[in-house]
């Protein structure tokens, strides 16, 4: 059987992919190597009853337009909002931000009226910033390198969307592309906790620590998820992050999509230098119009391909591409409530993220270590807890307990991610022992998660949760590599669709969408 179009990785962006082609009318078929879709949107029962959100964990950045016109709510998805923010102290303070303006303003002032004061002045500032960036976000990147007209009406457009910001905007826009995260947020606050607990969004899938330069826009690429779409705060999807995957995937089969899970692709079959399907690894080849990867460049590239294949230049770019894996993953199953020292007993400020950043300093000396080779021995951490407003993911009274962990450096300095894998989730259970001291003993079984086992398990190359940095040089018309950020290839008929292209990672949808326009000639 021929295909019209072949997508390798059934991960959210694959699948939305191969949903626009399909309701175009192609004949598409989905290839996964795992026994489920959704790639690192995934909900899998580890445990006994224990359904967790393995690796991503929350969403937000889910496109709008894929909710609505694939009409996802129809297939099943539902977000559940995340209230908030509590960052427990070592003082016995905290800080708790929830989605009820007038209540944090009033928790900000209780550090600093100032802060209370600059926190509505940032919000604006950022909601401007995110107006800006939102046209972007749908666009096909432009080559600054053609002269072809309808590159230069892109670039165009683009300079008089820059043009048309106030004075104060276009100052905010700079600073944002180049500065770090702290020095952006030391324009507009003084409180500590509230500048480190901010800052963890820029540093979110880099190697990068919160005083690093461009980490001010990494914090941008998480803010906009609050301020756009029909859900604008961050939320859990009923049932798990693999919910938005399955439902993207009914929608696709619905389209007519095939979809083959535990189907492993050895090669990219190629011929006069277009691509004609794919070899599995069982030796069967599958011809197609056309290949679609949402896989990374280093597996697309330098794995299911022969680098002779490819211009000299293009692999050159493709091995310089960094990944840079800096994060890691602990599933805890809880038999309780964990029971925090600043805030005891159970309440609202366990149901949304609980962040584990006391202080600036705190968070870049986690990233000192990382630097060196090592893991963070007092790590940032991103909690939650889903069983708070999804309790079907558990059995009755028991608790999932969700941690995002950096540093966790792909490259150790010495030993073996298979040697270190338990000391790392020992340090994240001391971590956060100094603030619930409790959590040893509710603690019914844990997964770990290293880079490593991101990449083995997950094709995450390093273990990169964003198929590489969201850094500047990897950005836009510059990713994956100069020249060929349009979503095509070297090789005529191969075309990326995963988080490696513009606009990036997070469950977000865009570079799916993006391809399979660009592949139907049309416009977002």
């Amino acid at each position: 059987m021929r295909y019209d179009a072949i997508v390798i990785g059934g991960g959210h962006n694959g699948l939305t992919a191969a949903a626009y082609l399909a309701r175009a009318g192609r004949k598409v078929l989905v290839l996964e190597r795992r026994h489920i879709v959704g790639g690192a949107a995934v909900t899998e029962e580890v445990f006994p009853g224990f359904h967790f959100s393995v690796c991503s964990y929350v969403v937000s950045l889910l496109r709008p337009e894929i909710i609505r016109e694939l009409d996802l709510p129809r297939h099943g998805l539902e977000i559940l909002p995340l209230d908030g923010t509590f960052t427990p102290m070592p003082s016995g303070d905290y800080l708790w931000r929830v989605n009820d303006h007038a209540k944090t303003r009033r928790e900000i002032a209780r550090h600093s009226k100032l802060d209370a004061e600059a926190y509505d002045e940032y919000g604006k500032a950022m909601v401007e910033m995110a107006r800006f960036v939102k046209p972007i976000l749908n666009m096909t990147p432009p080559n600054p390198l053609t002269l072809d007209p309808r590159e230069l009406m892109k670039l165009l457009f683009l300079g008089k969307r820059f043009r048309g910001l106030a004075d104060g905007d276009r100052y905010n826009q700079v600073q944002l592309m180049t500065m770090s995260a702290i020095d952006f947020l030391d324009q507009w606050f003084e409180t500590d906790v509230l500048k480190a607990t901010m800052s963890a969004s820029g540093i979110i899938g880099t190697f990068l620590g919160v005083r690093s330069p461009g980490t001010a826009y990494v914090l941008l690429h998480h803010y906009m998820g609050e301020i756009d779409g029909a859900f604008r705060s961050w939320g859990f999807a009923r049932g798990g992050t693999g919910a938005i995957s399955n439902a993207i995937a009914s929608a696709a089969r619905e389209a007519g999509v095939e979809i083959r899970t535990d189907t492993s692709v050895a090669r990219i079959a190629t011929r006069n230098g277009q691509a004609t399907g794919v070899v599995l690894t069982n030796g069967d080849e599958l011809s197609a119009g056309m290949v679609l990867s949402s896989v990374d460049p280093n597996l697309t590239f330098l794995t299911f391909m022969d680098a002779k294949d490819l211009p000299d230049d293009f692999v050159d770019d493709v091995r310089r591409y960094k990944y840079r894996g800096s994060s890691g993953k602990v599933n805890l199953a809880l038999d309780a409530l964990p029971d925090f020292t600043c805030l005891p007993g159970p309440g609202p400020h366990l149901r949304g993220a609980i962040s584990i950043s006391p202080s600036v300093d705190y968070m870049e000396r986690a990233y000192d270590q990382a630097k060196y080779g090592e893991f963070s021995r007092r790590p940032y951490i991103d909690m939650v807890i889903p069983t708070l407003t999804d309790p079907s993911v558990a059995p009755a009274g028991k608790h999932i307990l969700s941690c995002f962990v950096q540093y966790a450096p792909y490259k150790l300095a010495s030993g073996t991610w298979d040697d270190q894998r338990e000391a790392f989730g020992d340090a994240v259970i001391d971590t956060i022992a100094e603030h619930a001291p409790n959590i040893r003993d509710i603690i019914l079984h844990r997964q770990v998660l290293t880079p490593l086992d991101l990449e083995r398990e997950f094709g995450l190359t390093e273990g990169n949760i964003f198929q590489g940095e969201l850094t500047l040089e990897q950005l836009f018309f510059l990713r994956p590599a100069p020249g060929w950020a349009q979503y095509a290839t070297p090789i005529k008929n191969l075309w990326m669709c995963g988080s490696a292209t513009h606009p990036g990672g997070g469950i977000m949808g865009a570079p799916g969408r993006n391809a399979a326009l660009k592949i139907l000639g049309r416009r977002a």
